[in-house]
């Protein structure tokens, strides 16, 4: 049994688009930036979640903080129902909500609004847990900006793609730390600081990382001469995860970059920029603006 194209664009979705209605309609603001609704939506997201970080960040400053606590707590529980209307609005528009509160964006966005309503309705979360870790938490609002911004998907699939490369070469880092932490114990010994081989390790990580903060520092000529060489292979190790991970962008620029752009017959999203036509049901798709 075949399916038909628009069926098989239904299936790709990640959480579903509902096929008519307010739920359409919702959908299409807040999941499909090649609107000129969703992309007022997306800059107005953008604005938000900018301004309620700026709030944490100055709220965190005592000086600004005994001066403008009234303020920025009006503001706090703005932008958290803001956030918790986008939130249940996102959730309420797919036809999978489940999957998309468990996607990573999903739990992103409950830590967006989490964090505020625990502070406010578990008063003896204070005496478990410093307030502190809770403005922390609503940080994690800036990783919103994550499913705004072009640049950070393609960073997050240039990171993917190279995933088995660079766990190669953390494998050999921690290989070369360990080996020559334990020698350095060996050297060295308790008498010059390095009472046990983590501590050698920590000493190695400083040094190929070109830290250096100098709480450890070998004393005998062959320390030296090892510490020598370990400054060396640092230098030129720090470039190779760079130069994977840019091996990896140059792929992915030659290669075909997927849109949100979507056919307003089939519903099939991903079509090129310089598509004319949809790919799936060969209706004519509307101009791309990425603007």
């Amino acid at each position: 049994m075949t399916t038909s194209p628009a069926s098989r664009a239904r299936d790709a979705q990640p959480y579903g688009r509902p096929a008519a209605g307010l739920r359409l309609k919702v959908y299409t603001v807040i999941f499909e930036a090649d609107t000129r609704a969703g992309r007022w939506f997306d800059l107005a997201l953008i604005a938000v979640i900018l301004a309620s970080v700026a709030v944490v960040i100055l709220d965190s400053i005592a000086s600004v903080h005994a001066r403008y606590q009234a303020l920025f707590g009006a503001l706090e529980w703005i932008f958290t129902l803001a956030f918790t209307l986008e939130y249940a609005a996102r959730l309420a528009c797919v036809q999978r909500p489940l999957r998309y509160a468990r996607s990573v964006f999903g739990v992103i966005d409950l830590l967006a609004v989490l964090p505020t309503y625990l502070a406010a309705f578990v008063p003896g979360l204070h005496a478990l847990i410093d307030v502190r870790v809770l403005r922390l938490l609503r940080l994690f609002r800036i990783l919103k900006l994550t499913e705004y911004v072009h640049e950070f998907g393609a960073l997050g699939r240039a990171l993917a793609a190279s995933r088995r490369k660079i766990l190669v070469f953390m494998a050999f880092v921690m290989l070369v730390v360990l080996i020559m932490g334990t020698l350095m114990y060996v050297v060295e010994g308790p008498a010059h600081g390095y009472t046990s081989i983590p501590v050698g390790v920590y000493w190695a990580i400083t040094t190929m990382t070109t830290v250096g903060f100098g709480d450890i520092t070998p004393k005998t000529d062959l320390g030296r001469m090892i510490a020598s060489l370990m400054m060396l292979l640092g230098w030129g190790t720090l470039a190779v995860p760079t130069g994977i991970v840019s091996a990896e962008f140059t792929a992915m620029r030659t290669a075909h970059e997927p849109t949100t752009r979507t056919c307003h017959e089939c519903l099939s999203e991903g079509h090129s920029p310089t598509a004319r036509f949809c790919s799936d049901c060969g209706a004519p798709l509307p101009p791309w603006q990425n603007d």
